[in-house]
């Protein structure tokens, strides 16, 4: 059996005034870095961590610097755990994108905004397929018994639980939640090839 521990970032400036973040460089608030803190102390109570796999956005690489300030493994930073790039609507808050543009509301027009580019970005199924991919040659090279951390962001994470539990990409958006430093835990089975989730948006420790 591998464990698998997925967790979200620390709050940021941006989550703050509810602004799409994207790929921009946005930092840790002094609650975020706190949260970091706390599942920090959470992961090292729980786990025996072995290695660190983290998306290489500066908001999660900052979270990753404050965890290895609780426990000591080896971390790799990944493209294929970035958010979603939103391109030019970066920095919208979230009501003015779907007031301006609800072309990409799911809420409104569901699959279809899934499949929809935005401007000098991602659709969101092509974050959804970049994201399975590395998941899947994570559970084809992993070791029994090994404990692997995943530091991302909340889109990935719910399009991945979203494929899980085998509903479709506007409901795995809309109608899950991940809260920053949110744990989610999953057991990857070798002998069956099975993945069970254990829990997920835990945020008891904050």
């Amino acid at each position: 059996m591998t464990t698998i521990v997925i967790v979200r970032h620390g709050e940021t400036t941006w989550n703050r005034q509810q602004r799409l973040q994207g790929w921009a460089p946005t930092p840790l608030t002094d609650l975020g870095r706190e949260q970091a803190g706390q599942l920090g102390a959470a992961l090292t109570e729980g786990y025996d961590i072995d290695r660190i796999l983290s998306s290489d956005l500066y908001r999660t690489e900052e979270t990753v610097e404050i965890l290895r300030e609780h426990f000591d493994a080896p971390v790799t930073f990944e493209s294929a755990w970035r958010e979603r790039d939103i391109g030019i609507y970066q920095g919208l808050q979230f009501d003015e994108l779907l007031e301006r543009f609800p072309e990409h509301d799911l809420g409104e027009t569901g699959s279809e905004a899934a499949y929809r580019r935005t401007e000098s970005g991602e659709r969101l199924v092509d974050v959804r397929d970049r994201v399975l991919e590395r998941w899947e040659t994570i559970l084809a090279g992993c070791e029994s018994g090994e404990t692997i951390l995943i530091v991302t962001h909340g889109g990935p994470i719910r399009l991945l639980l979203g494929y899980l539990k085998d509903i479709d990409i506007a409901e795995s958006i809309m109608e899950q939640s991940q809260e920053n430093c949110s744990i989610n835990e999953f057991e990857f089975d070798h002998k069956t090839d099975a993945v069970r989730i254990v829990r997920e948006n835990d945020t008891s420790h904050c």
